[in-house]
Order: C-alpha cells, then sequence, then structure tokens
C-alpha cells in the first residue's frame, strides 16, 4: 500500500510526532517550522498530501500533489493565496483551541472591570485605604452580551452562566449546534442553549442597550472591519464595558477613544489592538479605565497550546484517511472559492 506523504512544518509535538512516526502507513517529513514566508526545496513539496503548517510555503504553487492543509490558528487568510478549492484541496483550522483560553480572559476581564482592580492597585502601590464601594461589586446577576457565537463565544457563554450571569447574543444566522468543530472537553455550548436571549442584527439596538458587558466574538473580515462605531457604543448604557480579544480593527478607534474619554462607555479591556505593538504613546496606555494586555488571550504561549494543534491534527489525520468529516473544515467561500 501506498504510504500517505505527510510534511510537518510546526513546533513538534514529540509524543505525537512519534506516534506518527510508528505509523507504517505514513511517511512523515519535518522541516523547520514555517513561521515566516520561505521556501521550501521543490523536490520535497511535490510529493507531499498533507501540510500541517503556520504559513504555507512561499513556492507553495510546487505542492503539485496536495490534497489536505492544516494550520495551526484560526484565522486563516494565509490560505487565500493558494487558492485551494480551485485546486480541489481541502483545508482545516485551530478553531477551538484558544476557546479555553480566550474564554478565562474575557471572565477575568470583566471581574476586574467591575471591581476596579486597576484601581485597587494604584492605591496598594500609594499605600492608600479605600473602601469605596465600586471595589466591592460582583458580576453575578449582570447581563454579559456576546456578539458571534463561535467557539470563543459559546465557551465565554459556559462561564458565565456558571457565574450567574444573564447571556445574551447577537448573530447573523441563528443560534444552533456546532458542525464537526475540535473543542477541549468540558468547553464551550456545542448544542447553542446556554443563551437567555438571541438577538438578529437587524435588532442591534435593543441588543447593546441592555447589557453590562460586550464581548466582541467575532472574525475580522471586511464586512466586520470598524462596524463598531460611534452609533454603536452610544448605544451601550453608560455603565456598560468593552471587551475585543478579537481583533482590534472591528472597533473604530477614533469612536472609541472619544467613548472613553466622554464617558459615553464606562471602560475597555482590550487584547487586540490597532498596531504591533502599540506605541508606548498612544493614549489608550493612560487610560485609567482600560485595561489593556499585549494579545495574550490565547495563550500560544502555554504548554496546552502545542498539545491541542497537535490533538486536531491526529484526529483529522484519522478522520482523512478514513473518509470521514473534517473537524474546523473551511468552506470555499471561507478560502475566496466562487
Amino acid at each position: 500500500m501506498e504510504k500517505l506523504r505527510v510534511l510537518i512544518g510546526i513546533v513538534p509535538h514529540e509524543p505525537s510526532l512519534r506516534r506518527l512516526r510508528e505509523d507504517d502507513r505514513l511517511d512523515v517529513q519535518v522541516v523547520d517550522p514555517l513561521l515566516q514566508p520561505r521556501a521550501v526545496a521543490r523536490g520535497l513539496l511535490e510529493k507531499q498530501q498533507v501540510l500541517l503548517c503556520s504559513l504555507p510555503p512561499e513556492n507553495h504553487s510546487d505542492l503539485k500533489q496536495l490534497r489536505w492543509v492544516q494550520i495551526d490558528s484560526s484565522g486563516y487568510s494565509q490560505l487565500l493565496p493558494m487558492n485551494l478549492p480551485d485546486c480541489g484541496v481541502r483545508a482545516t483550522n485551530a478553531a477551538g483551541v484558544f476557546d479555553a483560553p480566550i474564554g478565562e480572559w474575557n471572565i477575568a476581564m470583566m471581574i476586574n472591570l467591575a471591581r476596579d482592580v486597576r484601581g485597587m492597585i494604584r492605591n496598594q502601590d500609594r499605600g492608600v485605604w479605600n473602601r469605596d464601594e465600586r471595589f466591592q461589586m460582583e458580576v453575578r446577576g449582570l447581563t454579559v452580551g456576546i456578539w458571534g457565537y463561535g467557539g470563543i463565544g459559546r465557551h465565554t457563554a459556559r462561564l458565565a452562566k456558571a457565574l450567574g450571569m444573564k447571556v445574551h447574543v447577537m448573530t447573523r444566522s441563528p443560534v444552533k449546534p456546532q458542525p464537526p468543530r475540535y473543542h477541549v472537553a468540558q468547553t464551550g455550548d456545542p448544542e447553542g442553549v446556554l443563551p437567555d436571549r438571541k438577538f438578529k442584527m437587524e435588532e442591534k439596538e435593543q441588543f447593546l442597550k441592555g447589557i453590562d458587558f460586550l464581548v466582541l466574538a467575532m472574525p475580522l473580515t471586511k464586512a466586520t472591519e470598524g462596524l463598531i462605531g460611534e452609533q454603536e457604543l452610544r448605544a451601550l448604557p453608560p455603565h456598560a464595558f468593552v471587551l475585543n480579544p478579537a481583533r482590534g480593527p472591528l472597533i473604530q478607534e477614533a469612536a472609541l477613544l472619544r467613548a472613553l474619554r466622554e464617558k459615553w462607555i464606562a471602560g475597555a479591556a482590550l487584547d487586540t489592538h490597532y498596531h504591533y505593538p502599540m506605541p508606548s504613546d498612544h493614549p489608550l496606555w493612560a487610560m485609567q479605565n482600560v485595561i489593556m494586555t499585549p494579545h495574550i488571550s490565547g495563550s500560544d504561549g502555554s504548554p496546552h497550546y502545542l498539545q491541542r494543534v497537535w490533538d486536531i491534527f491526529t484526529q483529522n489525520l484519522q478522520r482523512f484517511r478514513a473518509g470521514e468529516p473534517l473537524l474546523n473544515e473551511l468552506t470555499a467561500s471561507q478560502l475566496g472559492g466562487a
């Protein structure tokens, strides 16, 4: 039987790689991680049928026999230049890997904002004893509004419900069970049953005015860039907080700065930004009602990240060989096809 030829272009998870190499039905080749655009030897690429990578090789046109590519990120814009639908090549992403840590970041930020933990730490640094009521708030009974209800939104809902919060969700399409998708055990809302209320896009103003926290959980696309502007920020209650672990440009920068300065909203927690890195003189750094984190909510530096990426890949490899549906398969339209 001819072996399935697999090329690995990410950091190895040694136990997983060892199991692949012990399978005599696979021909596994490993190259240095493809973390920056670069070419790979043409003679090697021409034979490969399966590719696991962060970025495709610069000379991806030499992948003459490629049938499936697995990437280690949720975002998949790096695949668009490959024109995979036109080539009949399937693709899967790493959705689900980041749900647990980003859901935890969302909850941590809500509690930090509600209790003004930054203010308490500033008082600690100055040796100030202040038992103001704003330091004694709780999130139980408050309403989190989740805009977008993929894996991150669903796990945030799960954690919020465990804390006694109400969950409102707004999506472009009805909330329903998810298609075959990777998820870590005991995470998320696979059946889509957790929200207390579900809103359609045309109900946006009603959705926004009834929440205490707005969590953005949508991808950045041409349709969503700048989706949150003055109208949306003014629709929120003045006591509401905005959390953005998704992508910075979802929110119009000038509108956000004005909303924070003029107190249209109470504050924000931002993990994704308008510049990488954010300049040290950017006004957001100095705002006392803002928590800034350096794009770490997904915890890709944690020991769980690599293991989970390889778990997706090994599960999908079994499914691919068995002719079963793949987890996290991207559609032709997502990949730029007709």
